[in-house]
This record gives C-alpha cells, sequence and structure tokens, in this order.
C-alpha cells in the first residue's frame, strides 16, 4: 500500500494476534486511503469480535471511520463482561469444542454445537440465524461478517476455555438443568417413564431419574457425578451469584448413563 500512514497501538491483551514487530509502543502503518479502520485492524491479525473501543486521536470511533493521515490509533479489547444486545445470550460451538459446549451445558447454558465440519460459511449463517454467539479459536470463521457475534476462545484446556467464557459474558447459570447431548431441557422423569433405558443394575439402584424434552435422553446420579459436581461446584463458587432458578433435587448427572 501506499497512501496516508498511521501510528496504531494494540492493547497488551490483544498480543496473541499481533506479530512481535507491532506489540508494546505504536507503530507505523501505512493504509491505502480507502480502507476501513476495521478492515486494517483486521489485516494486522485481530479479530473485531475481540476488539472493544477504537479510539482515533483520544476520540471513540466507529470501525467504519477511514483513517487519515497521522492519526494515532489506540485499540482496546473488549470489556468484561460484555454485553450482547439484541437476544436471550446463547452460544453455537465449532467442531473443535465439543468438551466445552457439555460442560456449558451441564451449568445449564444455552450451547448449541456442530460435531460435524459444516464449514465456516454454513456456521456463520447459523449465528445470525438463531442469533447465537459464535465461539471458535478459527480467527478466519471470527471475521466473517455475517456472524450474529462472536469470541475467540483462547485456551485449548477445557477448564480454562469454560472460565473464560463464564467470566467474559457473565451467563445465568441452572445447572443440571439441560442434556448434554443434544442442549435440550431436562424434565423429572418417573423410573417406569425411561426404564426402557436403563440396565438392570441402574434399575435397581437408582429412583431419581430426568429425561431430555428434545431428544428423550435419560439422566440419573450415575457413577461419574462426582466429577461433574466438581465441575458445577467450581463455577458456582468463582462466579457466586450467577444462579437463577436453580432446584436442589435436579441432581442427575448428564455425563454418565451406565
Amino acid at each position: 500500500m501506499n497512501g496516508p500512514e498511521i501510528h496504531i497501538a494494540f492493547a497488551p491483551e490483544l498480543g496473541l494476534f499481533v506479530p512481535h514487530g507491532r506489540r508494546g509502543p505504536a507503530t507505523k502503518v501505512v493504509t491505502d486511503g480507502s480502507s476501513t479502520l476495521g478492515h486494517v485492524v483486521e489485516s494486522l491479525g485481530v479479530p473485531l469480535t475481540e476488539v472493544g473501543t477504537l479510539v482515533v486521536d483520544g476520540r471513540a470511533a466507529a470501525p467504519s471511520h477511514v483513517p487519515a493521515a497521522g492519526e494515532s490509533i489506540e485499540v482496546r479489547p473488549v470489556e468484561r463482561p460484555q454485553q450482547v444486545p439484541g437476544a436471550p445470550l446463547r452460544f453455537l460451538l465449532d467442531v473443535h469444542l465439543g468438551t466445552l459446549a457439555r460442560r456449558l451445558r451441564l451449568l445449564g447454558v444455552d450451547a448449541a454445537y456442530e460435531s460435524t465440519d459444516i464449514g465456516d460459511p454454513a456456521l456463520a449463517a447459523r449465528s445470525a440465524a438463531e442469533q447465537r454467539v459464535m465461539l471458535s479459536r478459527d480467527r478466519g470463521l471470527l471475521r466473517r461478517r455475517e456472524l450474529w457475534a462472536g469470541a475467540f476462545v483462547y485456551s485449548t484446556r477445557p477448564e480454562e476455555q469454560l472460565r473464560d467464557v463464564l467470566h467474559r459474558f457473565a451467563p445465568v447459570l441452572r445447572p443440571w438443568t439441560r442434556c448434554t447431548a443434544c442442549n435440550g431441557q431436562l424434565r423429572d422423569a418417573t423410573k417406569e417413564e425411561v426404564s426402557d433405558q436403563l440396565e438392570h443394575g441402574t434399575r435397581r439402584s437408582y429412583d431419581v431419574f430426568a429425561r431430555c424434552g428434545a431428544c428423550g435422553r435419560a439422566y440419573w446420579k450415575g457413577a461419574h457425578h462426582e466429577q461433574l459436581e466438581a465441575i458445577v461446584e467450581r463455577a458456582l463458587t468463582e462466579f457466586p451469584g450467577r444462579t437463577r432458578g436453580l432446584s436442589s433435587g435436579r441432581r442427575h448427572d448428564p455425563g454418565d448413563r451406565s
């Protein structure tokens, strides 16, 4: 490019996306004179889903702003907790985030998940159609304009991924109320209603059950309950005051049906 020169500085929180040579103090960038500030920021590696306020010569500016020669630009990270206007908070996760999806569902968070790779255009279209926040580690996907909203998942470790999403978006937590298999709502069920899914030992040993209203899957407090209980208790301890409508009686184990 051979156009206006600007100076741009990225917040340290965005360092993961920025080449080493552009981290720290403001660096010089030559623009083409017609591209928007949002395009310039993304061309330097930072998805706009991770950008909060854009400050141009001390004043907030929109991503549609076209930089002029000599402007000093500060790129700040998204403020937390992040507000997503216009729809109930719900998520869509790509094929690589299955464990995170199941843990969000365990906490009662609406988390749709694609278990197969349907491609970026289809994911972005679903995000827009269902007004879901797209969670992904795919920067290209997060740059798609048709997304309703999106967020980069910074860690590869499920426990850190969960903590980051809960910290960033502050969703209401309703543990033990969603099917971890399909995201449907759980309801209490009698042993007779789910008997066709029970082995003899389970039928003899357990009396409290739930069933998914969408896929019909049965749940009970199974062998892995303590492990799942630890995930739930850790989230409730780290993020107090987030629960709503939690029933102490609904303690079925969404991770173990055997």
